[in-house]
């Protein structure tokens, strides 16, 4: 912010404050009330405009938007994907390479994404208005969560489809005496018996090891021959499964209904969706602890393997787990931000939903584990041979344990309704976030009463069409293609690359942490600054690379291997957001006037809101600034307005 010597100093009767729009020093305010550098100081100066919109809201309490990010970032990967990775990454020791990658990459770029909505008051589109000329990097995220909240709702659907069929006195997938079942159906395996060459059993009679060898597990009949119907490839759509289907239908209505008035519903929704899963996890912990084996199962979990440390592997996985599990680079954590009071004090709040995020993970692995111990001392085998990761461990391993115990569907129904509300919060909030960004593209002269119904509605309609791709028999190989490149590691670590560098070196690292010190009150700790700069985008482009020296064609199950056009079909999907940026930076650069350094000083300029001008003076102290605040019950509130 420059010309900052010219700076007036305004008293505003408080009341009178909380709905205007303060014009900025120079008397210019753009439409929407967007305010931008540049101007002659010194020019009378309007009275306040009265907004002809709504003014943008805010969370009723502070807790609305904790339980909101609690929702959106601990979703199902904490569950099923980090204890899968603390036991094959070396147990305990995996930790920490998850701890070190999460001080120096996911909390600096989780806080970056908070601080940066709440201080720019926008979604994940306009808050690049701190930079325009990277507005790039808002189409980039709005693309990934649009991608991501299309192919995300399968796993509910999946979870929703399990959850009505737990309601049976015999579990669909705990039998071979179904439809769907294959001559091949084994509804018992104990490979430690295979040691006398027959095991002898009521049911099949005499059967060889090969024999058993070449069994099918009831549930996995039931996922692939039932749920999925899976064809022989993606070059083989098939039919579609209506019931399934229609979980899907049922679970878009639910979703629309949770967010279609905006954070004031969505903040009151996440106070059960976000906390009851909690509940459903201590009840299956208390569970899982009582049965036989799950000691063993728990010991596998922690046992550190120090040798797994020297394995770059190891720290690519931390490094991956890490930006899936904090939500980063999708844009939603900036639209939350973007709800709070200007002076939150989004620090604490970051360090806090980062510690609930991690410690989620860490403590599901108990439970997960308690289960898997379980499962291997009832199956005579390693734990190592039912430990499965992704869907695998959803919608194979668990529904296999719950078969295991007494009351089976009482477990299974609980299991399925904690994935239902694990999931749904991540996807509603993934919507409030895309559905924020686009609606700041409008200016208010455009307000229309229900627009924001209207746009969530197109917004659902047009995922559920898209969704329907993924319920035929060819839907299992669409959603790999859409999970494995739309929204994979590498999409994410390039957005959140350009997101540091952009703040950090385009606009200044320590421009911004003056800037949060106005928000709340004091300088965030130093090596915040220094991640931004330095760290974070090399822990980005490292794990960046090694993804892209180590790219691996997709294949299903190990076995089908993806046609050239479906590959293709993928990487379409991965660039279509990885260029937004560069493609935008070009075309501003190409269309602005004037020599290439005064394009970028224009283009770099920041495009202020109203707001702003309220808090934020070169040179006023931050201390002072920080008791400012839009609250205060004093009759009068000093405004501070400057030529930015």
């Amino acid at each position: 912010m420059e010309n900052s010597e010219d700076c007036a100093v305004t008293v505003v009767p408080g009341e009178e404050k909380q709905r205007h729009l303060i014009p900025n020093g120079n008397g210019h305010s753009s439409d929407n009330g967007a305010l931008s550098g540049g101007g002659a100081a010194g020019a009378a100066t309007p009275p306040p405009v009265r907004a002809s919109y709504p003014e943008r809201e805010t969370w009723t309490r502070q807790m609305d938007f904790i339980m909101s990010c609690v929702g959106f970032a601990v979703g199902l990967g904490n569950v099923w994907r980090f204890p899968y990775l603390c036991y094959k990454n070396g147990g305990g020791v995996f930790l920490i390479p998850y701890i070190i990658i999460g001080l120096l990459g996911g909390i600096p770029i989780f806080f970056l994404e908070i601080a940066l909505g709440q201080f720019m008051k926008a979604g994940g589109i306009n808050v690049w208005n701190i930079a325009p000329l990277f507005k790039g990097l808002g189409y980039s995220s709005m693309v990934i969560v649009f991608f991501c909240n299309t192919y995300y709702i399968m796993v509910l659907a999946w979870g929703f489809y399990y959850f009505i069929k737990s309601f049976s006195a015999t579990l669909p997938w705990a039998t071979c005496k179904n439809p769907w079942n294959s001559v091949d159906c084994i509804e018992f395996f104990r490979h430690d018996e295979c040691h006398n060459g027959t095991i002898g059993n009521a049911t099949f009679g005499n059967m060889t090891c090969e024999e058993l060898a070449n069994g099918r597990s009831p549930i996995i009949e039931f996922w692939e021959n039932k749920v999925l119907n899976i064809s022989e490839g993606l070059e083989h759509p098939g039919v579609m499964n209506w019931e399934v289907t229609l979980c899907l239908l049922a679970t878009w209505v639910i979703v629309y209904f949770c967010v279609w008035k905006g954070v004031k519903s969505t903040g009151k929704i996440v106070y059960f969706t976000a906390t009851f899963p909690y509940v459903v996890l201590i009840i299956l912990l208390i569970r899982g602890v009582t049965l036989p084996g799950a000691y063993e199962g728990i010991l596998y979990y922690l046992r550190p393997d120090w040798s797994k440390l020297t394995s770059a592997q190891v720290w690519i996985d931390a490094g991956t787990q890490i930006f899936f599990s904090y939500a980063i680079g999708l844009g939603a954590l900036t639209a939350l931000g973007s709800y709070n009071r200007f002076n939150n004090d989004c620090y604490k709040d970051a360090l806090l939903l980062a510690l609930i995020n991690s410690g989620t993970s860490f403590f599901a692995g108990f439970v997960v584990f308690s289960i898997l111990g379980f499962m291997a001392a009832e199956q005579g085998v390693h734990i190592s041979q039912v430990a499965e990761s992704g869907p695998g461990l959803a919608f194979i391993a668990y529904p296999k344990a719950v078969t295991l115990m007494p009351v089976s569907p009482l477990w299974a129904a609980l299991f399925f309704f904690m994935l239902l509300l694990l999931g749904l919060d991540s996807q509603f909030v993934g919507v409030e976030g895309f559905i924020t960004g686009i609606l700041d593209l409008y200016p208010g002269k455009y307000y229309q009463r229900y627009r924001r119904e209207i746009a969530v509605a197109v917004c659902c309609t047009l995922c559920f069409i898209i969704d329907l791709s993924m319920v035929t028999q060819g839907g299992m190989y669409v959603f790999q293609l859409f999970d494995y490149y739309s929204a994979s590691g590498m999409t994410l670590l390039w957005q959140a690359f350009w997101e540091c560098v952009v703040v950090a070196w385009v606009y200044g690292a320590d421009r911004f942490m003056d800037d949060i010190a106005r928000m709340i009150g004091y300088q965030p700790f130093p090596w915040i600054k220094w991640c931004w700069s330095v760290i974070t985008p090399l822990v980005c482009m490292g794990i960046f690379f090694f993804h892209l020296v180590n790219y691996k064609p997709l294949t299903y199950n190990k076995t089908y291997v993806y046609p050239w056009w479906g590959e293709a079909v993928g990487w379409v999907l991965a660039l279509s957001s990885m260029l937004c940026i560069p493609t935008t930076v070009v075309y501003k650069l190409f269309r602005a006037k004037g020599t290439f350094r005064e394009r970028w000083d224009h283009l770099t300029k920041p495009v202020w809101g109203g707001h702003h001008l309220e808090y934020m003076s070169e040179d006023t102290d931050i201390k002072s600034l920080a008791s400012l605040t839009p609250n205060l019950e004093d009759n009068k509130v000093i405004l501070f307005e400057s030529v930015m």
